[in-house]
């Protein structure tokens, strides 16, 4: 009986309100919550959504109407959203519930310490399902969004990757074919090489100097040419 009566009283609270109706704190609580289920901020997102407390006490005119619900702005940004139900009725009402959010999404994390200017392979990286909502900078869901992109600083293994951690296009790739500049006794030397690294402009890579098998370490500094560090 115990069971019965509680799986009744769920049900109640999920049914919207019904027009001529004047709902409770509990049932508004109820509708926001379900209305940001049904609409999630993040397609795809597994969801923990909690009300905030309100005023028992809340009394509200019948609604002659059927109550609409609502994100003000339409913004839900953040790990507190906002849901407004509103009674259509001329001089109706608008109550805000406050919510409490979770979206959790598979997103990028680091497997080891990396330096600026490292470009992101599978091995670098691995996905955990983590609370986005509470994530201010963003996040990275896959390597196809950082295809070609190197990292403008470093980072510890553990880091969950965001848009803001990674600088332009890598102009060397590992395994490149690269054109080696070095300036010795003020005589500029040109050279093939092969690159062992990748990175963006301004980072440093190993290459291979392709007549001697000598590797050095170098500075990129275009696309496909590298400046040796003496």
């Amino acid at each position: 009986m115990i069971r019965a009566a509680a799986l009744a009283l769920a049900l109640a609270l999920a049914l919207p309100v019904a027009a001529g109706e004047a709902p409770s704190a509990a049932r508004l609580s109820a509708i926001a919550t379900q209305y940001l289920k049904d609409n999630p901020p993040v397609p795809g997102a597994r969801m923990e959504v909690t009300s905030e407390p309100m005023d028992t006490r809340l009394a509200l005119r019948p609604c002659a109407g059927t109550p609409t619900a609502a994100i003000p702005g339409g913004r839900a940004a953040g790990p507190r959203i906002t849901v407004a139900i509103t009674c259509p009725d001329d001089g109706g009402w608008t109550v805000r519930i406050p919510l409490r959010v979770k979206q959790f999404v598979s997103v990028l994390v680091t497997t080891r310490p990396l330096t600026r200017g490292d470009g992101l392979a599978a091995d670098d990286v691995h996905a955990e399902e983590r609370d986005v909502a509470s994530m201010g900078y963003g996040y990275i869901a896959n390597l196809a969004q950082v295809e070609g992109r190197a990292l403008a600083r470093p980072l510890r293994a553990g880091t969950v990757l965001a848009p803001g951690m990674l600088a332009g296009r890598q102009a060397v790739h590992s395994g490149d074919s690269v054109m080696i500049l070095a300036s010795i006794d003020g005589i500029s030397v040109r050279a093939e090489g092969v690159a062992l690294g990748s990175g963006d402009n301004g980072a440093r890579v190993m290459v291979r100097n392709a007549n001697s098998g000598k590797v050095l370490n170098a500075i990129v500094r275009s696309q496909g040419s590298v400046e040796v560090i003496q």
